[in-house]
């Protein structure tokens, strides 16, 4: 992706290089969490697993130290990071603006080292990237993109970065027009297998909007960045996940979607660039 010497996003706040004087408890606590976050790209997954991360995690601290100058590759990590920040507020608030959806609220991404507090509660690494819509901020830990490629055999390269953000920032966008919350209400009321197929459909919505953003930043895509994309919406759907990690398949409890289904929505977000062509609720639930 052709990135340098654009414009970075105001909005990011880089804690990389910091420690933490307080630890995450370590044992089932944390193994709960890693199990829970293993699925991947939770938008909903900060609030939904705050009170368990809380439970272990109580009395601890988070006040957070320097310890180290960063590397050179992790400057450049950051700065590509600014950079695909600052395109999406530019497309969305463009979009937001043409499709009458009041002005766009852009969040704040921060980049951390193994744990991190949030507004949804404490998280690790373990926790893959994620969004937090209680203080409406993205949360990655780039080292996630070293385990994408190397555990889960998608391609390397940059616009994985970019495709992850911009499914994160897909869930900033279903906060703000009321998806969100809708969903989880909906999930209130219904049972768990049926709360797991609403939870498919606003994670491959956040897919779609992903290929929206890409449709829109055009100008800036290199050969091979779609491919990079898919690859990676490939590596993580719950099929993959699940071959991967427990050696079946269990569709009743899927929550984000097979490999197949991120890449169609992704695509076709890509191809229509069209927000009013995201609809996965009811292609899916009727």
């Amino acid at each position: 992706m052709k990135w340098k010497g654009r414009r970075q996003s105001d909005n990011l706040d880089d804690r990389r290089g910091m420690g933490s004087k307080g630890k995450l408890v370590a044992g089932g606590g944390i193994v709960a969490v890693v199990v829970i976050l293993l699925q991947l790209f939770g938008g909903e997954t900060g609030k939904q697993i705050a009170p368990i991360i809380e439970q272990f995690n109580q009395g601890q601290s988070t006040e957070q130290v320097q310890q180290r100058e960063l590397t050179a590759n992790e400057k450049e990590l950051g700065a590509f990071a600014g950079t695909i920040l600052a395109d999406t507020e530019d497309i969305w608030g463009q979009i937001f603006e043409e499709n009458n959806l009041g002005v766009y609220k852009e969040p704040t991404m921060v980049l951390f080292s193994d744990a991190v507090s949030t507004g949804c509660g404490n998280a690790s690494s373990a926790s893959g990237p994620f969004y937090c819509p209680a203080d409406h901020k993205l949360y990655m830990d780039l080292v996630f993109f070293e385990e994408l490629k190397t555990r889960f055999g998608a391609k390397g390269g940059d616009f994985a970065i970019a495709y992850v953000t911009a499914h994160e920032i897909g869930h900033h966008i279903q906060t703000l027009l009321g998806t969100s919350n809708k969903v989880r209400q909906l999930q209130q009321q219904t049972n768990k297998v049926e709360g797991n197929k609403l939870s498919v459909a606003q994670e491959l919505q956040a897919d779609f909007y992903a290929g929206v953003w890409a449709h829109h930043n055009k100008k800036y895509l290199e050969e091979g960045d779609i491919e990079e994309a898919l690859s990676a919406a490939n590596a993580v759907g719950d099929d993959a996940i699940q071959k991967w990690s427990q050696g079946d398949v269990k569709p009743d409890s899927f929550t984000h979607g097979t490999s197949k289904q991120r890449m169609e929505w992704f695509m076709k977000g890509f191809k229509t660039g069209d927000i009013k062509q995201g609809d996965t609720f009811s292609a899916l639930l009727n």
